[in-house]
């Protein structure tokens, strides 16, 4: 039998029409478009501000643009993934929910909450399955309502986040040295203190307290969490490319989470690739935390060609972390 690989045959996305400035977060809290460009590089990010939609509504909306641009029977798809940390409800999951919405009939649907590098744990969870025989196609979306956990009187944090959303397709190929190549994933297991929402789940559930102390917001201690962000990313991009016979003249394109474009930074520097090399759009979107690879791949999609190597790397609460070798599978149209 010969061996089947995992490609991503298209990609769709969805951002809010509203546009968070960083002036008019300095109308919010102390803070301005100066300070944020230096430390982060972030000068806009969409919100959904509509009242009653959350996570499922970007996720269906990156779906369905999705199936249109490639012409996918939506029976044909065996199971859809959704990766996110800010799921519509604790139960059921987001994915059931846009499998409804979508109108999927023959799929099984779950969410995948691996933080911001959810969508790299999720796609090789997707790539095994397809790999596996057992399921042909199926949508992959990483997608967070980020404002929903957001402090916006937190001037450490309030600037960094942002909301969206991007659909992949999975199907297998016989086809060689394409799609999902190698992948470096782990948890280190230790972040716990410095990444996390204090409230909401069953070891401190909502109560009047948890409200009235703003415990249901996003907590972070952003020089340690920035310090292991680029340590773990940039070694797992080392690993990966060594391991692959990768080099500055041979990758096209690093693919990383938009979270920090200093971190952004690092890492290319690590791999001794030029910032033409490294996929950013973190300056109008901020960090949509598992919505951004797939987000920045929609962004840039008419850039890559068929048998481009390809990095992912993430970092997230957890601390989770890794890298992906990827080769492209088709001529960018978007």
């Amino acid at each position: 039998m010969s061996k089947i690989n995992a490609i991503i045959t298209g990609i769709g996305g969805y951002v809010p029409d509203y546009i968070l400035t960083n002036e008019e977060l300095s109308r919010m809290v102390d803070t301005n478009d100066e300070w944020i460009m230096t430390r982060v590089g972030i000068k806009e990010r969409r919100i959904l501000t509509e009242e009653g939609l959350g996570t499922s509504y970007m996720a269906r909306k990156a779906a369905k643009q999705l199936i249109q641009k490639t012409g996918v029977d939506p029976d044909t798809i065996d199971a859809l993934i959704v990766a996110t940390s800010t799921a519509d409800y604790k139960f059921p999951s987001t994915a059931s929910i846009v499998v409804g919405k979508i109108g999927l009939k023959n799929a099984m649907a779950f969410d995948f909450w691996g933080a911001c590098c959810g969508i790299l744990y999720s796609l090789d969870v997707a790539a095994s399955m397809i790999q596996s025989g057992r399921y042909k196609k199926i949508i992959l979306i990483g997608a967070d309502k980020m404002s929903s956990v957001t402090d916006y009187k937190d001037r450490s944090t309030c600037p960094l986040f942002g909301d969206g959303a991007a659909a992949m397709l999975l199907e297998g190929t016989e086809e060689e040295n394409i799609g999902v190549m190698d992948s470096y994933l782990r948890t280190d297991g230790k972040g716990l203190p410095f990444l996390h929402m204090k409230a909401g789940g069953s070891v401190c559930p909502p109560s009047h307290f948890t409200v009235d102390h703003r415990l249901h917001y996003l907590y972070q201690e952003g020089r340690t969490v920035f310090r292991y962000a680029v340590t773990s990313m940039s070694n797992d991009c080392v690993l990966i490319a060594e391991r692959n016979g990768l080099n500055k003249d041979n990758i096209q394109w690093v693919v990383p989470h938009q979270a920090n474009m200093r971190i952004i930074e690092a890492v290319a520097k690590r791999l001794d690739l030029s910032m033409d090399q490294v996929m950013v759009n973190i300056e109008h979107y901020g960090n949509t935390s598992a919505a951004t690879i797939p987000l920045v791949l929609w962004d840039n999609e008419s850039k890559l060609r068929k048998g481009d190597n390809i990095l992912f790397t993430a970092f997230g609460a957890g601390f989770v972390h890794g890298a992906s070798y990827y080769r492209w599978a088709y001529d960018g149209n978007k």
